[in-house]
């Protein structure tokens, strides 16, 4: 199913760190570029980000994402190809993982199926770990289907922890996990997907 020209639409509902990352590292791979940025909080700060780098964006509300097929009449208009969540909160409606089959990525700032489901988000996972006494967390990239954080997992990668990491320093960790492999693996997964 070869694509002369893949398409990336990335979901984000906070500040962008994750969306920044992917959109610069797609930005000189040939054939692969991010080319819309969705998000369900008109004040998030990707919004602004997406804006400086370039990339088009979008606001939507419940209506368009569960109810009217906005979004979804927007990424077929925009010939998108693959979907990226990057920190965004709402769970994916059936009508886009219907069509988007196998091209729904997710990254999770755990290790799953620890610390996964709805509501375990953010600084929220990070404090559950530090509570329970982890000796490790990191991130887990899977598929998206239609229940949070259950879809195949694809790659995890952990951070050792010690007994005086506070919550923010725990997201410092992960953080760093998230930009060193979340766009390699969605390139490996788009690659993956075109030789098929």
């Amino acid at each position: 199913m070869q694509h002369s020209k893949v398409n990336i639409a990335i979901f984000s509902s906070g500040s962008g760190t994750n969306a920044q990352q992917i959109i610069e590292y797609f930005k000189d791979k040939e054939g692969i570029s991010v080319s819309l940025i969705l998000s369900n909080k008109a004040d998030a700060y990707v919004l602004t980000r997406a804006e400086r780098l370039g990339v088009p964006s979008v606001v939507f509300d419940r209506s368009d994402f569960y109810e009217n097929n906005g979004v979804l009449k927007r990424l077929q208009g925009e010939d998108i190809y693959f979907l990226v969540l990057a920190g965004f909160l709402w769970l994916v409606p059936d009508n886009l993982t219907k069509a988007f089959p196998g091209r729904i990525l997710n990254i999770h700032p755990a290790l799953l199926p620890k610390y996964g489901g709805k509501g375990m988000y953010g600084s929220r996972v990070h404090e559950a770990v530090k509570q329970a006494g982890e000796k490790e967390t990191g991130i887990t990239i899977h598929y998206v289907n239609e229940k949070y954080d259950e879809g195949q997992i694809i790659f995890q990668a952990t951070c050792d922890l010690d007994g005086s990491d506070t919550p923010s320093l725990i997201a410092a960790k992960v953080h760093e996990l998230e930009y060193e492999h979340y766009p390699r693996v969605i390139l490996e997964v788009i690659t993956k997907y075109q030789k098929m």
